[in-house]
């Protein structure tokens, strides 16, 4: 089937308070931003997210802070260590570096240590539009106290399709250095720790998504083949508990095919990683513009009825 994307249904309501944001379609809450970050406790790095995603049929798509990783937040960015290096010429000056992605750091040689060394991100502004869309204006704050990004960040209900019976959440970031001194993100896998590479833009299941299908484009399978494998599109395949059916989150990144960070076993999470195995670099006053889309959908979706799905919006841009 092709599917008829509208830009946004007339059944979408927005409605706000001092720290929350709740998108409905119809009856159902689909989304939920938080950005009341002084409810988080400071070892899991204080930050927005969002928390709960729902299906068109009101099947919740996120997690929040599981047993395992309690810093697992529904879907945020995250970056397990960002480091300001001082450039060279200035030998005086020590790098400084910050866990933006909560609980214990990874550290080489060593493994996973408990640091004081979580970071921050702090909300100065959030503003709703009636379209459907949030933007907000955040402060990355190293664990030194000293502001290490800026960033706009707006997402979005769109393409409300209940035939296909989805909806897709439009989210996008634009990241700037702050200071006279480079950034760099990075990964696990950077410091040394196998197919550890998860950096960004992070989505973690219900626990009840675990052992979920993984598909991707040009006819990858499974998690751990798409494991630090670059992919334009993947999607992960979960089955509900309490009540009936399954659902099918398709995540698209702009630009190009990223290496995927995916868990299927050990929890549901799915991350197009900023610094897979290479550190990110940023330059001072430099920006980063970063792009998603999540289709989230009732069923098991198929990789004929995904393709077919995506194929406008793909074609659409290039």
């Amino acid at each position: 089937m092709t599917a008829s994307h509208t830009a946004l249904s007339a059944e979408t309501a927005v409605s706000a308070n001092r720290d929350l944001v709740s998108v409905r379609v119809g009856a159902v809450e689909v989304l939920r931003a938080r950005f009341d970050a002084d409810a988080v406790p400071p070892s899991e790095c204080r930050t927005p997210y969002l928390h709960p995603l729902r299906t068109l049929s009101g099947g919740v798509v996120t997690g929040h802070r599981p047993h395992d990783h309690r810093w697992h937040k529904g879907l945020t960015m995250a970056v397990p260590k960002l480091a300001v290096a001082a450039p060279p010429g200035r030998p005086g000056r020590p790098a400084a570096a910050s866990n933006f992605w909560g609980g214990p750091s990874y550290v080489t040689g060593r493994g996973y240590v408990d640091l004081d060394d979580a970071g921050r991100i702090e909300t100065s502004l959030f503003e709703t539009a009636a379209n459907g869309s949030v933007a907000a204006d955040l402060v990355w704050i190293g664990a030194d106290g000293v502001p290490v990004l800026s960033e706009r960040r707006t997402f979005a209900v769109r393409d409300v399709d209940r035939e296909a019976g989805c909806w897709t959440l439009e989210f996008r970031s634009e990241l700037r250095t702050l200071g006279a001194d480079p950034v760099e993100f990075k990964s696990p896998t950077v410091l040394g720790r196998e197919l550890a590479g998860y950096c960004g833009f992070f989505w973690r299941g219900p626990r009840a998504f675990t052992g979920g299908r993984v598909l991707a484009a040009n006819g990858l399978e499974g998690a751990d083949t798409l494991m630090g494998r670059r992919a334009e599109w993947l999607a992960y395949i979960g089955e509900f508990d309490e009540r009936d059916g399954f659902a099918t989150l398709v995540f698209v990144p702009e630009g190009e095919a990223p290496e995927w960070f995916v868990r299927g076993e050990d929890y549901p999470g799915v991350n197009p990683s900023l610094a897979f195995g290479e550190p990110l670099p940023l330059a001072p006053g430099e920006v980063l513009a970063l792009g998603y889309r999540v289709v989230i959908a009732d069923g098991a979706w198929s990789r004929e009825r995904i393709e077919d799905y995506l194929r406008p919006g793909l074609t659409a841009g290039r």
